[in-house]
């Protein structure tokens, strides 16, 4: 089986910055065309806003894919730009504090509706999309793969992630079931669970908790934060035929963390 990407069409969210970013720029030097997509224009633009341009292999996308309409339009000018989509990556993660006994201050609504609903309602329409061009083109066989990405907060939590662990936890959970029911479809559906990583929430949660640094490396079995591109290979392998016979896995990359007795660290 190959590694190999080539030609095929990716949707990549959350790709202005960290492992959205890291991922989708991975798979253009693997020869993929790639859709970048994120709410946050400026930092699009910043990031790949002259690729763009050019109209080559890269393209980019700005709305908020919380909207139904949004995602529509996100398919769409995918179509338009490469004529198909093959590969989808809801990279797009937020993370916030949650406050247990403050339903007002508890971050559950906030991250179900942007790490869940999110990544369901897009899954969703692009299965539907790549089942339509499938059968237009008289394709059969496997047709697409969906890749999610989840955290290891999703079975390791402390009391302050209780809204992110949910969240996690119910894309792991939703990553099985759509597998289940996309299988004969031809698509194929499964995950990332990591930690340890330089995910664009890890920054930003370093900058408000720089403590949090010291007490992640010396809570990672291989003393180090990894770099976002390290992911992105793993992602490639789940997006070729070399994942070929595989669907509803969460593959856990934390540099060992959740091989320890306890995570004592919030999990990222």
């Amino acid at each position: 089986m190959s590694f190999s990407i080539t030609g095929k069409t990716a949707i990549v969210t959350g790709a202005a910055k960290g492992l959205g970013l890291a991922v989708a720029r991975h798979f253009v030097a693997k020869g993929a065309n790639v859709m970048f997509a994120d709410i946050d224009e400026a930092a699009l633009e910043a990031a790949v806003g002259e690729e763009a341009k050019a109209e080559g292999a890269v393209r980019m996308f700005s709305g908020d894919l919380r909207e139904k309409l949004t995602i529509a339009n996100l398919l769409s000018a995918t179509i338009d730009a490469f004529d198909r989509v093959d590969i989808l990556v809801n990279a797009s993660r937020r993370w916030m504090v949650s406050d247990a006994l403050n339903p007002d201050e508890d971050a559950v609504e906030n991250l179900w509706r942007e790490n869940v609903l999110t990544s369901l309602r897009l899954s969703q329409l692009t299965a539907k999309r790549m089942i339509s061009q499938a059968e237009k083109n008289g394709a059969d066989g496997q047709i697409g793969t969906i890749i999610n990405v989840s955290s290891i907060a999703s079975a390791h939590t402390q009391p302050e992630l209780l809204g992110y662990s949910m969240a996690s936890a119910a894309v792991e959970q939703m990553t099985r079931s759509m597998a289940l029911a996309l299988s004969p479809k031809g698509i194929r559906v499964n995950a990332i669970s990591f930690g340890s990583v330089m995910s664009a929430s890890l920054q930003l949660a370093l900058k408000e908790e720089p403590d949090w640094r010291g007490e992640i490396v010396e809570g990672t079995p291989m003393k180090r934060i990894a770099g976002p591109d390290e992911l992105a290979e793993t992602v490639q392998y789940l997006a070729s035929d070399a994942s070929a016979f595989m669907t509803g896995q969460v593959l856990t990359i934390d540099g060992g963390r959740t091989l320890l007795d306890r995570v004592s660290v919030p999990a990222f």
